[in-house]
C-alpha cells in the first residue's frame, strides 16, 4: 500500500508540475517549443539526461553487464564524445543561426530536398519506433519488476502490460500537449531526481550483497575491463569506432536530444548544460552496469535469463517503500523519453512540415495548434507500434524484435551522420553529392550484413558512414573547415572544462583496458 501511495503521489507531482508551469497564453510559437530561448544549464543538463536513460536500459543493458561486465559500460560513458561534440561544433553553428529545428540547418546548408528528407525520415522514425519502443519497454519493464502490485490493472499481463502502455502514454502526451518544451523540462527534471534516486538504491544493496566496492576487483575482476577482444561476438573493442559516429547522431542531430540546447539562453548556458550532462552520463553508467556485475558476483552463471538481473535485485534485497521510488524511477526513464520526443515531432511537423510547405503563412497560433495535432497523431502511431512489440513479444519471447527495429533505425541514422557532419565539416558542400551519399548508406549496410553477416553492427556501420562521408565530401577537401574556426567555446572555463573531460574519458579507457 505504501508502494502505491508513493506512485500516485509521484503522478500527481508531475502532472501538477506540467500544469502550474505552463504558460497560459503563447505569445509566440518559439515560446511554445523552445520555452522562449530561456533555458539554462541546470535544466539543460538534466533534461537531457533523463530524455536519454529509457527503461531497457535497466533491464536490457544491466542484463549485459551481467553477462558481459564493464564492457557494457562503453555504451554509457562514450556518449561523451558525442556530448563534446555537440557542444563546441554543433551547437555553436545551430545557436549562430537561431534555428529551431536542426532541419532548418541542414536547408541552410544543404538545400531544403535534403532537410525534408531528414524531417521526414525523424518524423516516421520518431511517431513509430521511438515512441513505440520506449513505451513498450517501459511498460513491461515495470510490469517484469512489479507485476504483483499492478495485478489491479488486469490479471492477464499481457492485457495489463498494454494498459499500461495507454495510461503512461497518454498521460505523457496531455501534459506535453498543456505546457509545449517548459512543462517537459519541468517534469523531466524532478523525473531525472527520481530515475536517480532508485538507481543509487539498486546500486548500493547490489554492491552491499557483493561485500562491498572491493569485492568488485577480487570477486569480478575478469568483468572489469572496458575492451573485450575483436572478436568478441557482441561487444568487440572495435566496436567504438562505429559508436563514435553514432554518438554523432544522438548527440549531435537529433530534435530530441538537441531541443534543449537550442531553447538556450545563450551558448554559455547550453555548453555548460552538455558538460555537466556528460558527467551525469559517468553516473548513469555506474548505476545502470555495476549492479548487474555485482549480482554476477553473487550468483555466478545461476541466473539462467540475464533480463532478470535488475527485478532480482529490487525483489530481492530492496524493502517497502523503496521498491515504490523503483516504480517511479521506472515510469520516469519512460516519461521522460516519451515526453520529448512528443515534443520533438511537434516541432518538427510544424516547423518543417506545416509552415513550409502546407500553410507557409501559417500565424503562431497556428504553428502551436499543428504542434499539438501531431502530438495527438502520434500517440495513436506510438499505442499502434506498442502493442505491437508486446504483440511479438509474446508471441515468441526469444524473438530478437528490438533489434531488428534498431537495425531499421540505425540505416536511416548512418545516413544522418552523413548529412550533419558534411553541412558542419564543409564550407560550401556539393548538395547532389550529399544526397546521394545519404540514399547510397542504406543499400551499402543492407549489401554488407547479407556479405558479411558476422560483422559486427557498430563496426559495419562505421564503414558505411566512412564511406558516405567520402563521397559527400570528395571534391570538397579545400573547402573543409580548419578546426580553429570549427570548434568554437563561449570562454576558456567553458573550454577548460571540455578538456577535462574529454581526459577523464581516455583516462578511464587507460585504466580499465
Amino acid at each position: 500500500m505504501l508502494d502505491f501511495g508513493i506512485v500516485l503521489c509521484y503522478f500527481v507531482v508531475i502532472f501538477v508540475t506540467a500544469y502550474t508551469g505552463r504558460k497560459k497564453t503563447y505569445t509566440s510559437a518559439e515560446d511554445y517549443f523552445l520555452s522562449s530561448r530561456q533555458l539554462r544549464w541546470p535544466s539543460i543538463a538534466l533534461s537531457t539526461i533523463a530524455t536519454n536513460i529509457q527503461g531497457y536500459q535497466f533491464l536490457g543493458m544491466m542484463g549485459s553487464a551481467y553477462l558481459y561486465g564493464l564492457a557494457q559500460a562503453n555504451l554509457e560513458i562514450n556518449a561523451v564524445q558525442g556530448l563534446l561534440l555537440a557542444a563546441f561544433i554543433f551547437v555553436p553553428l545551430f545557436l549562430k543561426h537561431r534555428i529551431t529545428t536542426i532541419t532548418e540547418f541542414i536547408n541552410l546548408k544543404l538545400g531544403p530536398k535534403v532537410g525534408l528528407f531528414y524531417s521526414l525520415a525523424n518524423l516516421s522514425l520518431f511517431s513509430t519506433v521511438t515512441l513505440g519502443a520506449a513505451l513498450f519497454w517501459g511498460a513491461y519493464a515495470a510490469d517484469r519488476v512489479f507485476g504483483e502490485q499492478l495485478a489491479f490493472l488486469h490479471s492477464d499481463r499481457m492485457l495489463r502490460i498494454g494498459i499500461l502502455i495507454v495510461i503512461l502514454g497518454g498521460f505523457s502526451a496531455v501534459y506535453t500537449y498543456l505546457g509545449g518544451l517548459s512543462a517537459v523540462v519541468k517534469t523531466d527534471v524532478i523525473q531525472f531526481f527520481v530515475l536517480i534516486t532508485g538507481g543509487i538504491a539498486v546500486l548500493v544493496v547490489a554492491v552491499q550483497a557483493l561485500g562491498g566496492w572491493s569485492a568488485l576487483y577480487t570477486i569480478t575482476s575478469e568483468k572489469m575491463h572496458l575492451h573485450l577482444p575483436a572478436d568478441h561476438e557482441t561487444l568487440p573493442w572495435t566496436h567504438l569506432f562505429g559508436l563514435f559516429f553514432l554518438n554523432i547522431n544522438y548527440w549531435c542531430a537529433n530534435q530530441t536530444v538537441m531541443q534543449r540546447s537550442l531553447a538556450a539562453k545563450n551558448l554559455r548556458e547550453a555548453q555548460t548544460g552538455l558538460l555537466v550532462g556528460g558527467l551525469l552520463k559517468y553516473g548513469m553508467a555506474v548505476i545502470i552496469i555495476i549492479p548487474g556485475i555485482a549480482l554476477y558476483g553473487i550468483l555466478g552463471n545461476e541466473l539462467a535469463e540475464p533480463d532478470m538481473a535488475f527485478p532480482y535485485l529490487v525483489t530481492t534485497y530492496l524493502p517497502v517503500g523503496l521498491k515504490g521510488i523503483i516504480l517511479c524511477g521506472l515510469f520516469a526513464s519512460l516519461m521522460s523519453t516519451v515526453d520529448s520526443t512528443f515534443n520533438s515531432i511537434a516541432t518538427l511537423w510544424s516547423v518543417d512540415i506545416y509552415s513550409g510547405y502546407i500553410n507557409k503563412k501559417a500565424d503562431d497560433t497556428q504553428k502551436i495548434r499543428s504542434g499539438q495535432q501531431a502530438i495527438i497523431f502520434s500517440f495513436f502511431t506510438a499505442l499502434a507500434m506498442g502493442w505491437l512489440l508486446l504483440f511479438l513479444k509474446f508471441e515468441n519471447p526469444s524473438a530478437a524484435f528490438t533489434h531488428t527495429l534498431n537495425e531499421l533505425r540505425y540505416y536511416i541514422n548512418c545516413g544522418i551522420v552523413v548529412l550533419i557532419c558534411s553541412a558542419a565539416l564543409v564550407i560550401i558542400p556539393n548538395k547532389k553529392r550529399v544526397l546521394w551519399a545519404f540514399v547510397l548508406t542504406l543499400p551499402l549496410n543492407l549489401i554488407l550484413q547479407q556479405t558479411m553477416p558476422d560483422m559486427n553492427y557498430f563496426v559495419r556501420a562505421f564503414w558505411v558512414i566512412i564511406t558516405g562521408l567520402v563521397i559527400a565530401i570528395s571534391g570538397s577537401f579545400q573547402s573543409l573547415q580548419s578546426p580553429k574556426k570549427l570548434v568554437k567555446a563561449h570562454s576558456t572555463k567553458e573550454l577548460r572544462l571540455g578538456i577535462g573531460l574529454g581526459l577523464s574519458l581516455l583516462l578511464l579507457h587507460l585504466v580499465f583496458h
